[in-house]
């Protein structure tokens, strides 16, 4: 049943982007992808398992267990319509999925309101929430923990991490004076929050001079998100260079990216069937990851994952090698890792004020 829900997916994918390749379309996306793409599943596509359980995973120290699927939140706020992306969010936790991924800017905060909504009636209770600040000031990353307390209908939110640490300079800012840190302490002190973390996806150098300046601060982060993929780990790899970090100090691994927010679907190996989104899936579930976050913007999406969650089994060194060698020539440059060659991802960099204010339109 999994491989002929693969083989409708590749079908699909196939006809799609081949299509685009006749018609002359440009070969990148030039915006984050906010539909779904060629050959996602629809959800009749997918049948899951009878009895299907959700693994579930420690989240680093923390000693909590969360899910080892996660829901991410940006696709949340794409649906066309609220009902839709509550049922999503529903459907994600009636099959096990404890893990809620969100933000203060995603969709311009659309993705919080609609996930609080959707928290309601006693689904709060069964999810472990994070969420993420922009805010590099102690005074705005205060205001904005608290429009996400007020967006999500909290009084606690179990993981708030800083966002988007793609600049050398976001480390010094968040540690000097009156930094972000500062807040992210007082609340968790006040009780308004439970975890600490931190998220990006540009440079593994980046990501460890944070953890290098935590430290030194004497300050130990309980998790970290970071892209891991199977293009990931040929280029500037979060893989094989921050994740050992991570393991050495018993952080919280989230995994994000898992299908490169979908533009791994229009590569060569994805297009020639040498690789399904189900081992892209698999492939990050058998790293040592606490959870992989992946955006599910419609039922199909979300019941691939949940498929490939429920049947999931560690890869073998063997079968790494060979899926790790049959990306590794679309993956040498980077180029369909647009988070880190481009500023396609980068929302604070389109949006300066982020980083200042609790102001999400300006």
């Amino acid at each position: 049943m999994a491989s002929e829900c693969v083989r409708r997916e590749f079908l699909a994918a196939t006809s799609g982007w081949a299509a685009a390749v006749v018609m002359g379309a440009p070969a990148f996306a030039e915006d984050v992808p906010k539909k779904p793409q060629p050959g996602a599943p629809g959800a009749d596509d997918v049948k899951l398992p009878a009895g299907g359980v959700m693994p579930l995973r420690r989240l680093g120290r923390t000693d909590v267990k969360v899910s080892m699927l996660g829901l991410g939140g940006f696709h949340i706020g794409l649906p066309p319509d609220e009902q839709t992306s509550i049922r999503i969010v529903r459907t994600a936790i009636d099959h096990g999925v404890t893990f809620m991924d969100n933000c203060w800017d995603y969709n311009d905060g659309k993705s919080q309101v609609w996930m609080g909504h959707a928290l309601r009636d006693g689904y709060r209770k069964k999810a472990f929430l994070m969420t993420k600040i922009d805010g590099r000031t102690r005074k705005s990353a205060e205001e904005q923990i608290e429009q996400c307390l007020k967006a999500l209908e909290t009084d606690v939110i179990d993981l708030v991490q800083i966002h988007e640490v793609i600049r050398r300079e976001d480390a010094d800012r968040v540690f000097g004076p009156d930094g972000a840190i500062e807040a992210l302490i007082a609340a968790k002190k006040a009780g308004k929050i439970r975890f600490i973390g931190f998220t990006g996806h540009k440079s593994p150098d980046i990501h460890l001079k944070m953890l290098n300046t935590s430290l030194r601060n004497g300050f130990a982060f309980d998790t970290v998100q970071m892209p891991l993929n199977v293009m990931d780990a040929h280029y500037e790899s979060f893989q094989r260079k921050v994740l050992p970090v991570l393991i050495k100090h018993d952080i919280g691994v989230l995994g994000m990216k898992p299908l490169g927010s979908g533009l791994f679907l229009r590569s060569q190996p994805l297009l020639d069937r040498a690789v399904s989104p189900v081992e892209c899936l698999q492939y990050a579930m058998s790293l040592p990851t606490s959870v992989v976050i992946t955006g599910c913007d419609t039922l199909g999406i979300l019941k691939q994952g949940i498929d490939a969650a429920y049947r999931f089994k560690p890869m073998g060194k063997s079968e790494v090698k060979g899926l790790l060698g049959r990306t590794a020539l679309a993956a040498r440059q980077g180029e369909w890792e647009r988070y880190k060659t481009s500023d396609v991802f980068d929302g604070t960099a389109k949006h300066p004020w982020w980083l200042e204010t609790a102001s999400v339109t300006g």
